[in-house]
């Protein structure tokens, strides 16, 4: 390897994988039986952590409640993660990778075990929109200066 090639920023995707997966149905056998629409509440949340010099891991964690009036249909909460080796980035440019663009390259495959396991579970597919994670980002950002000052 020459030093030129050395110092190339990395970015690689090294391992793609659900990492936590529950779901519960308090209300079975008889909630299959309701007839109303349900209401579906998304609650989303990322963290990054480092594992070793230049790899992190991203998690996207989801947690879907379905309820008809007061009643639990199900929840279903799914933790997306990879591993992500990032080198020869400047140290500025790596948070917003780690809350941006990794969360994007997982959040397609969340959405996808979100809907597959309600699906399995005898309810009709959770289709989770898509998400600006851009945004969230920069609300984590001002959330985080508006606590330490």
């Amino acid at each position: 390897m020459t030093e030129a090639t050395q110092d190339q920023p990395v970015f690689n995707i090294d391992k793609l994988y659900v990492k936590d997966l529950s779901l519960e149905i308090p209300h079975a056998p008889q909630i299959f039986l309701e007839r109303e629409n349900p209401q579906i509440e998304v609650q989303l949340h990322t963290v990054s952590n480092p594992v070793d010099d230049g790899v992190f891991e991203v998690n996207v964690t989801a947690t879907i409640t379905s309820k008809v009036g007061e009643k639990v249909m199900f929840l279903i909460e799914a933790k997306q993660a990879g591993i992500f080796t990032i080198r020869n980035i400047p140290a500025a440019e790596i948070e917003p990778i780690l809350g941006v663009m990794c969360p994007n390259i997982l959040y397609p495959y969340l959405r996808e075990v979100i809907s597959d396991v309600a699906v399995r579970a005898g309810f009709a597919p959770v289709m989770l929109n898509p998400i600006n994670f851009e945004v969230l980002y920069q609300q984590q950002i001002e959330a985080a200066k508006t606590t330490t000052h």
